[in-house]
Parts: structure tokens; sequence; C-alpha cells
């Protein structure tokens, strides 16, 4: 049963400018998940869900990434009998696109966050992510922690990455200034191919089809406000935590997940053995995600008992 409100079924979008985007950024394939679109402060934002119930993770992707990414990770999950809500932030795949840097914010991310859950009548989720999408996760955790029920951080970007993400993002950014109109005929290029039904690297294509004003105000608003919570902050969140970590990667170095994990009372880490084994060889870390919600899920089964 659909709630009032919701749009379903339909995938594409249209950019900024007003060209369509539905070759470029839906799947080869209808998808056998529910979509939908909800304003947020006067946002359409975009957002899939995989599987059915009261079990709920909302994950979110990376950096000027999109849904795309997470896809077989919410769709392993669901077959386990979780409810996984992938959600694309503003400024990233199927949500609109705003070209202020104001509204790309990782504070004003969390709020959506709390809006989508608002949306969906959902009193408490599992909410976690990738890269930008854990450190969303984590503010949403310092913004309405009785929303969260617990988190699931991979590579997390926090004090150690600060100089490593600065040589990174910086000179994207003069990039989409100052060679705006190369990069604007690169992706009016990369928007015509045709997207290889594989999750990520569709992901990736899409990023690379974004406008580059679209882009600045992303890299702008993200740049400007706070990336996490305090570390008070994140001593004080009390809800269970899982934060994967790997080494070999300066953006997401594996001293920031050691740390998160040991800071947060309920942390717990686990290490993948690369970058992509989430996304190219999934099955350990999805197993670990698997159990780790089966063990959140049914210690709050427990206690709903004991106070029943």
């Amino acid at each position: 049963m659909m709630e009032p409100g919701r749009h379903t079924e339909q995938v594409s979008g249209s950019s900024s400018n007003g060209s369509s985007d539905t070759t470029a950024r839906s799947s080869a394939a209808t998808p056998p998940y529910e979509v939908g679109v909800f304003d947020s402060d006067g946002l359409q934002l975009y957002y899939e869900i995989h599987g059915h119930g009261p079990r709920v993770l909302v994950f979110m992707h990376g950096i000027l990434m999109d849904s795309n990414m997470n896809r077989r990770l919410a769709n392993d999950l669901a077959a386990k009998g979780n409810r996984v809500i992938l959600f694309d932030l503003p400024g990233h795949g199927l949500s609109e696109k705003p070209q202020r840097a104001s509204a790309h914010r990782m504070d004003t991310y969390a709020e959506h966050v709390v809006a989508l859950l608002d949306h969906l009548g959902i009193d408490k989720a599992v909410v976690g992510g990738v890269s930008l999408g854990g450190n969303v996760s984590l503010l949403v955790a310092a913004l309405a922690p009785e929303r969260v029920q617990a988190l699931v951080i991979e590579m997390p970007v926090l004090e150690w990455a600060v100089p490593a993400a600065a040589i990174t993002f910086i000179p994207m950014l003069l990039a989409v200034h100052f060679a705006r109109p190369l990069v604007r005929r690169a992706a009016s290029v990369v928007r015509r191919l045709p997207r290889t039904g594989n999750g990520p690297v569709d992901s990736v294509m899409n990023t690379l089809s974004n406008d580059p004003i679209e882009t600045a105000a992303v890299l702008h608003g993200i740049l400007a406000g706070p990336i996490a919570p305090t570390v008070d902050q994140r001593s004080a969140m009390e809800m269970p935590a899982m934060v994967i970590g790997h080494e070999v990667d300066r953006i997401h170095p594996f001293h920031d997940a050691e740390q998160l994990a040991r800071r947060l009372p309920g942390g717990k880490l686990v290490q993948a053995n690369s970058l992509l084994e989430l996304r190219m060889h999934p099955e350990r870390l999805t197993g670990e995600i698997a159990q780790f919600l089966d063990d959140v899920w049914d210690s709050r089964a427990h206690r709903d008992l004991k106070v029943g």
C-alpha cells in the first residue's frame, strides 16, 4: 500500500539546465524496487525502497555520487529481511540540484534525512552511508538521536582526512570554476553514453555528467559547513555503531575509522580489505552488516518485550 504524497515508478529526471537525463541516470531495466520523491524545505528529493518490514536502514552515497553505488548492498540486505532506503542527497543523483552553496552544508543534509523519516512515517531507523553519507549519518545522530536505532558508517572523513580532502577537492572546485566550458562539454558527452547496469560504474558516470555549476555548489557547501559532530557529541552517542574502514586511502584514513569506533560508546570496528571490497566483492562485509542489523533489531525487540 502506497502512502499519500509518494510518487512511484517514475525514475527519470532533468538537470537544472533543462536537459533530460532519463537515459543517463536510470538503470537499464525496470527497477524492481519502489521509488519516490518528496518535498523537503522546497527541494524535491529522490529515494528508493528495497524490501519490506519494520527493520529500516537508511543508507547514503559518497560525495558527488548517487544511489547507484549502493544498490547491490540494498538488494542483498533486503533479501535478509531488511527494508533499505537509499537516499539521493540534494545536488546528487535524481534529487533536485540547487545551485546555492548553503543548500549543501552537511548539517542541512542531516535535516533532510530526518524529513525523509517523517515523510515515510518511520519513527526510528538504522542510519548509515559511505564517506559523505557516513558523516551525514553522524550529524543525524547528533541532531535527532531519538530517531537513530544504530549507525553504519563506512569510510568516515574526520580530522586525519582534512589535508588529503583539501588537496583533492580544492583543485576540483577550481576546475569547475575556471574550466567550466570544457567541463560542461565533457559532461554533455558522458551524459549521452548508455549506462552499464553496474551500479558503482554508473554512479561514477553520473558524477561526470553533472553540470559544473551544480558540482561547484556541492563542493562549496560541504567545505563551508561542519563535516561531523564534535568529539564531545560523538562521545555522547549511545546507539550501537558499526564503523568500516580500510588502509591505503588518504581521504578515508583508517585512523579516522579506528578513532571513531573507539570514541563511540557502542562502536564496533570492521576492517575492509580495500576501498572497493563492499562494491566489488561484497559477500564478507555484507554478511557483517546483516549480522549487525540482526543484533540491533533483535536487541530492541527483546527490550520491548521486557517493557511490555
